[in-house]
């Protein structure tokens, strides 16, 4: 067990995260249940639904951006909304392709999005409430992987991409939840 003793720049920080970690996981349960019951093959819905992901997690870095400004370095948080932004785009594009092309661009995003929020929790561990981040970070890198290695199976499927959104879901509970002590900190 860790105490935190928090600055008032990170309670508000802590509190600011704790707010988006909660929206990031209700959108995430949401997302995820709606994909996998309609993506069985690729259709407009699929689609809009597979590029509103990324988009989503543009919006979720740029609050980030505004909430977290004392809180070090956020070149990394650019890095994030550049890649979710091409990603959007790479997805949108590879639907035409089929979807090996979707699951490719999709795993490369997750590895990238995986590595960027790895670094992003362990520069923000005096904050509190950061390993799930970090390990959710981990997480994501090796289904990146495994969605990249996947896309050339005998049957791929879109499903299972749809199904990593829910530990990242778990994960930013977890970590709204840890939260909690440094943003109630004075």
């Amino acid at each position: 067990m860790s105490t935190v003793a928090a600055s008032p720049g990170i309670s508000q920080t802590a509190a600011a995260l704790r707010r988006l970690y909660f929206v990031r996981a209700a959108f995430a349960i949401v997302w995820a249940v709606v994909t996998i019951a309609t993506a069985k093959e690729i259709g407009p819905l699929t689609v809009t639904l597979f590029v509103l992901y990324p988009l989503f997690d543009v919006g979720a870095a740029v609050y980030d951006l505004r909430s977290s400004r004392s809180s070090g370095s956020q070149t990394l948080l650019y890095v994030n909304i550049v890649v979710s932004l091409i990603t959007a785009i790479g997805l949108g594009a590879a639907a035409a392709s089929g979807i090996p092309a979707m699951l490719r661009v999709w795993g490369a995003w997750a590895i990238v999005a995986g590595l960027v929020q790895l670094f992003v929790g362990v520069s923000r561990r005096r904050m509190g409430g950061q390993w799930p981040m970090i390990i959710s970070g981990a997480i994501s890198v090796l289904a990146g992987g495994s969605f990249v290695a996947g896309a050339s199976a005998d049957n791929p499927m879109l499903t299972n991409a749809a199904g990593y959104a829910i530990p990242g879901a778990i994960f930013f509970l977890i970590a709204a939840f840890r939260l909690g002590r440094a943003a109630k900190a004075n």
